[in-house]
């Protein structure tokens, strides 16, 4: 019907979320769209207070306000600088901090090697993250990515990459189940990968 056209085109954004199909998007719109404890105005204006206050950190990719750019992590200077940890995305950073073990600095790729679903790494992150390495302050770089297919490929890429810039290489330990995710990790668990990674090889 197209007096319902405002609920298909929230159902069809809530359908671009990670993990949310088309059935959970529909649950998720009619229920804001029939709360009546202002639900709907108060996810607009969280949402529009998001988009107007937080970016991703200059230097990282974490995510940070804009008046903290670059973000705590990268401005601590108690942070072992000659240690970088290349993640997936921001959330990976969260888990990792969470589990207290690490206390160099990071990087986000903002995304993985994915062919069949047409996913690919941003050339300019690529670029942003050898150019890092080139400054000289780095001596490890720790690739902490999830234990799948599309993150073994994206290992393989970047340590092809790393290598010949001359910078020990290094990898989570597979404390992580296959198949899984660093999301869905315990800090515990979070914790034995990282003080158990071992140098990488193909």
């Amino acid at each position: 019907m197209k007096s319902l056209e405002p609920m298909q085109q929230v159902i069809a954004r809530l359908a671009r979320l990670p993990g949310v199909g088309r059935r959970s998007a529909e649950r998720m719109a009619y229920r804001i769209a029939t709360d009546r404890k202002g639900l709907a105005r108060d996810l607009a204006q969280a949402l529009t207070e998001l988009e107007s206050t937080v970016v991703c950190c200059s230097a990282c990719g974490n995510l940070t306000l804009k008046t903290e750019d670059p973000c705590t992590l990268c401005a601590d200077a108690r942070r072992d600088r000659s240690q970088l940890c290349v993640v997936e995305d921001p959330q990976s950073i969260q888990q990792l901090e969470a589990a207290g073990s690490y206390r160099g600095l990071y990087f986000c790729m903002m995304g993985k090697l994915s062919p069949m679903q047409g996913q690919d790494i941003p050339p300019a992150q690529v670029t942003a993250l050898l150019d890092r390495i080139r400054e000289g302050e780095v001596r490890e770089v720790i690739l902490a990515f999830d234990s799948d297919v599309e993150s073994d490929a994206t290992t393989s890429f970047l340590h092809q990459q790393l290598e010949q810039l001359g910078v020990q290489v290094t990898r989570l330990a597979f404390g992580i189940p296959a198949g899984s995710g660093i999301a869905y990790a315990d800090p515990v668990t979070l914790a034995r990968a990282m003080h158990g990674r071992q140098s990488y090889e193909t």
